[in-house]
């Protein structure tokens, strides 16, 4: 597994959520919300906020670690 940049699936999956809910919690496409959790396309810092907002975490969490 390549080492990508969010942890939104992660994140999904410990809150017992998936894709669907989340798109729906954005008003999002779910190809995109997809495209988020394979790390093929990344959400704006703005976006990244607002996931963290509607899944109730701290907007670090949803960040692969650079140290």
């Amino acid at each position: 597994m390549g080492q990508g940049y969010n942890r939104i699936k992660a994140v999904l999956a410990e809150k017992g959520r998936n894709n669907n809910w989340l798109a729906e919690q954005l008003n999002v496409n779910i190809n995109t919300v997809s495209k988020w959790c394979t790390n093929n396309m990344q959400p704006t810092v703005e976006r990244l906020f607002e996931i963290a907002k509607v899944l109730d975490v701290n907007v670090r969490e949803l960040l692969v670690s650079t140290k």
